[in-house]
């Protein structure tokens, strides 16, 4: 493929894309393929000469189409929000063309550089303590990670790095096998990453039990550790969440906060969703608190028209972070180390992708503003479809709707019960959703999505599931 070509398949793929999205309303939001459905599809081996663009974009919507699950679609309310927009989109391409691999800042000092500044730009949208970012003159920064997994695990990881470098200094019978005696701790609501996190980490993980709102609580956690402490073991790192995943619920970050200091914890925040409402001055109690915490973690690929992936992480003392990772061979060093960071030192993977043009594009081209209308028109949806719920006396609302998601399910029914009606909502084909449970109570959770979401989109999902509850109790 030439320039010429490529710029001829370039306008046919901006066209396919525009279309794909303006029209995914007409498309199931759930694929009926069975698994091993693509290989039968293709040949058994890659071809001998190279085929014809032509060829491979008609085999877009032969191969590929017919197993896509629609993220984007208005009919799509399962999990929570993967972002997109099309100055992300731009930002990706662009990104694809440079192909740098931005490990230290002389590979590429432009793929530092704005991801430096663009942290700070995102940290003040957001409202976070001075102390998180980089223009603040101190220890602090940002730095992009691909998903909050990892923002835990690096979080994490260095925290262990801490704590095992001060028993080594402070404990004159030290024994590297003390590792064994580390113990994490986080709500029962906190994301599996967390004890993901532990199992790579070689960590013990202790989950409190969040009070009757599924929040975690300091005197829960003041308990927790103290019991541990008991049996020999060693606190050093906690995860506060705000917009936990079951329920969207939120830990107690200030009491969090204040035992963490007490016991000496690293106190890591998890924001993954619900960080994305930040930008707008109305949702920022929820953070209360995050100024005791040493890192915090929200993905703009959820809810902040940024595409996949861009998680943005923070921390108050980087120098933590470098010290856990650095490993300096001679062929990565470079004449101009410690005037900006080396962000291999501040993660796991070695390469890393141009992602700050997708945070610069953004910003720019929706301005604040424009964040703050997406975010609470999103939520305003969210309030709508539990509206609709709460009209509906065979239903309850399973948990308080904060942002944009709607926890829900059929009043005095058995979890069976519900269960069944999700599972025949699915089965129409027209809306998705998935399930959760909290404390054993099984429920529904619709989630706003899609940017496309408009008013006619909730009212055809309340339809749907009043459609299948008609199906499902007379069966009952």
């Amino acid at each position: 493929m030439d320039s010429e070509q490529f710029r001829a398949a370039a306008r046919e793929m901006t066209d396919y894309i525009i279309n794909y999205l303006e029209n995914i309303r007409d498309r199931r939001v759930l694929p009926e393929v069975e698994p091993g459905y693509l290989r039968p599809l293709l040949p058994s081996h890659a071809p001998d000469s190279g085929e014809s663009w032509t060829d491979v974009m008609a085999d877009i919507e032969r191969v590929i189409m017919p197993g896509v699950t629609h993220w984007h679609s208005p009919q799509f309310h399962a999990y929570f929000p993967t972002a997109n927009s099309y100055p992300s989109l731009l930002a990706d391409m662009l990104c694809g063309a440079i192909g740098c691999i931005g490990f230290t800042w002389i590979s590429s000092p432009a793929c530092t550089e704005l991801e430096v500044v663009m942290m700070d730009w995102l940290g003040q949208l957001l409202g976070l303590p001075k102390e998180f970012l980089a223009a603040s003159g101190g220890t602090g920064g940002g730095v992009i990670q691909g998903t909050a997994s990892e923002a835990t695990l690096v979080a994490m990881l260095s925290a262990r790095s801490r704590i095992t470098k001060t028993l080594e200094e402070t404990r004159p019978d030290y024994d590297p096998a003390i590792v064994t005696k580390l113990v994490c701790y986080s709500s029962d609501q906190a994301h599996s990453s967390v004890e993901r996190a532990s199992l790579l980490a070689g960590v013990k993980m202790h989950k409190v039990l969040s009070d009757d709102s599924y929040s975690l609580r300091g005197p829960a956690l003041r308990r927790a550790i103290q019991e541990d402490k008991q049996k020999g073991l060693i606190p050093f790192f906690v995860v506060g969440t705000i917009g936990a995943t079951p329920a969207c619920s939120f830990d107690n970050l200030r009491e969090i906060g204040e035992v963490a200091q007490e016991f000496e914890l690293w106190h890591h925040v998890d924001a993954a969703y619900a960080g994305s409402a930040l930008v707008c001055e109305e949702y920022r109690y929820l953070m209360d608190g995050v100024e005791l915490a040493e890192s915090f973690n929200f993905n703009p690929h959820k809810w902040l028209l940024v595409n996949f992936d861009c998680s943005a992480m923070w921390i108050k003392n980087a120098h933590d972070v470098v010290d856990a990772f650095n490993v300096d061979p001679l062929y990565l060093r470079h004449d101009r180390q410690g005037q900006q960071p080396d962000y291999r030192h501040w993660q796991i993977p070695l390469g890393r992708r141009f992602r700050s043009l997708k945070l610069w594009f953004v910003m720019r081209l929706y301005g604040r503003q424009g964040l703050q209308d997406h975010i609470r028109k999103q939520i305003a949806l969210a309030h709508e479809f539990e509206a609709l719920v709460s009209e509906d006396s065979r239903f309850e609302i399973f948990f308080p709707v904060t942002l944009g998601l709607v926890c829900f399910r059929l009043k005095n029914e058995s979890n069976d019960v519900n269960d069944s009606l999700l599972k025949s909502i699915n089965a129409g084909g027209v809306i998705h959703m998935v399930p959760s449970k909290a404390k054993d109570t099984y429920f529904l959770r619709f989630a706003v999505c899609s940017r496309f979401t408009e008013h006619a989109d909730i009212a055809k999902a309340w339809q749907e599931v009043k459609k299948a509850t008609e199906i499902i109790l007379t069966k009952h």
